[in-house]
């Protein structure tokens, strides 16, 4: 029986943040173990070594095998795991969040369940796709209409300039090599996307389940954030790459020019600073907190770790 060595959980501050980290890392056919902070990579090309604090979301595909010390590590690193399955079909999946406070939870939570709140956090998503237009006056169905509009719109534009044929999006979940190239390449992009989007999603400490927009799926809300940067990012991507190399290993040349296109616009920091507006407005959106505190509906925040004694009665 092999027996592996006890590690010392890394403290908070020892991780890194956030949108200082490497926007994600794919790996398939390969064993993954611990080696003290590092995720130990082996396959038949070698060993290589992957430091856990600096990793967003790690995308395991085919053929991995992990052992358990590895996803310890992983989950007290706050890296977000997703699973990815054949042709673009992922199962996610993550270990704690980075964010040791839950302030952007409660404030999720409290927005979402409220209609007036939950429709000016959905129309701070459109304002962030119509910068120049006002919303705040448009209601659910005219913001909806209003959105389709303009992604057959980047889907066209895009068509023209790189002479890709576009009829229309379309995808079967089960099917991935009956789509036509730019469907297929729409898929692969958008699912890369939907991987960063819940990496960060998870580490603040938000919920991927509590969706604005999209609703009733456990991925709802990491839908919602995505699309923010689909015109943007992942649709121009997909043309670009089918333009330049058909349908010749179109998932592998778009993953890799997915993770091009986040360093280079530093995509990860953005999705920082865009989920802390949405729900959290012009509050301390820099304020972290690694404090748990007791909830009192009359006293307010009371101090964890002391041991409180019954009231006691002015009568005993």
């Amino acid at each position: 029986m092999k027996v592996e060595a006890s590690y010392k959980k890394p403290d908070l501050t020892e991780l890194g943040r956030t949108e200082d980290r490497i926007t994600f890392l794919y790996i398939e056919h390969a064993k993954l173990y611990r080696k003290d902070g590092a995720v130990e990579v082996r396959d038949e090309e070698g060993i290589v070594y992957v430091p856990a604090a600096i990793i967003s979301v790690l995308l395991l595909g085919p053929g991995v095998d992990v052992t358990h010390r590895a996803m310890e590590l992983m989950g007290d690193s706050g890296m977000a795991v997703v699973w990815v399955g054949e042709q673009g079909v992922r199962q996610y999946a993550h270990g704690r969040a980075l964010n040791r406070s839950s302030r952007l939870l409660e404030a999720q939570a409290k927005l979402v369940s409220n209609v007036r709140s939950r429709v000016a956090v959905a129309r701070k998503m459109y304002q962030l796709r119509f910068p120049d237009e006002d919303v705040t006056k448009l209601t659910m169905e005219e913001m909806r209409g209003k959105e389709g509009t303009r992604v057959r719109r980047v889907y066209r534009e895009q068509a023209k300039k790189t002479g890709v044929k576009w009829s229309k999006r379309e995808y079967k979940v089960d099917d991935f090599e009956s789509e036509t190239p730019i469907n297929k390449a729409l898929t692969a992009a958008h699912q890369a996307l939907y991987g960063l989007s819940y990496s960060v999603i998870v580490a603040l400490g938000a919920s991927p389940g509590l969706g604005f927009i999209h609703t009733g799926h456990d991925l709802a809300f990491v839908y919602d954030f995505a699309d923010l940067y689909k015109a943007d990012i992942s649709i121009p991507i997909a043309f670009e790459t089918v333009a330049k190399y058909g349908d010749d290993d179109i998932a592998s040349r778009i993953r890799h020019a997915m993770r091009d296109k986040f360093r280079e616009t530093k995509l990860i920091k953005q999705m920082v600073v865009d989920l802390k507006h949405l729900l959290l407005g012009d509050a301390d959106q820099d304020q972290d907190i690694d404090v748990m505190n007791l909830w009192d509906d009359k006293l307010g925040l009371q101090k964890f770790g002391v041991q409180y004694h019954e009231q006691q009665s002015d009568e005993e």
